[in-house]
């Protein structure tokens, strides 16, 4: 299967293909005038790719988990759950700092609406 082809049949851009192979978490065979050719599970491996990068996983870890997927689906081997939650836990994490700086934020804009409120009085 050519690129495009690949391309076609999974929503993914040209680009984006081009990217998982340089960042080693898709494999293509090259033929003699250089062109990228694909393998038919392909189309299951974009999908695993697509279905780690939406659990916001990068793909340095993508990468480490891609030989852990048990067939064509979306299950992963049990050995990798202990990596799984690590980035679970990362992630809990990140969305509480978030939270915090929403809040700060969110005084800051109080605090500068109560004070564009407040009319000096003329004496």
């Amino acid at each position: 299967m050519k690129i495009g082809d690949l391309a076609r049949e999974t929503g993914v851009s040209v680009r984006l293909l081009r990217y998982y192979e340089d960042q080693g978490i898709l494999a293509s065979c090259r033929t003699d005038g250089g062109h990228r050719h694909y393998t038919a599970d392909s189309p299951a491996k974009v999908a695993q790719i697509r279905t780690l990068l939406a659990a916001g996983l990068p793909t340095k870890i993508i990468r480490e988990l891609m030989p852990c997927f048990l067939g064509d689906g979306p299950e992963l081997d049990a050995c990798v759950q202990e990596h799984l939650r690590k980035q679970l836990h990362e992630l809990d994490g990140r969305m509480d700092d978030l939270r915090h700086a929403r809040a700060s934020l969110s005084d800051l804009l109080d605090a500068s609406t109560r004070a564009s409120r407040v009319v000096p009085s003329s004496v």
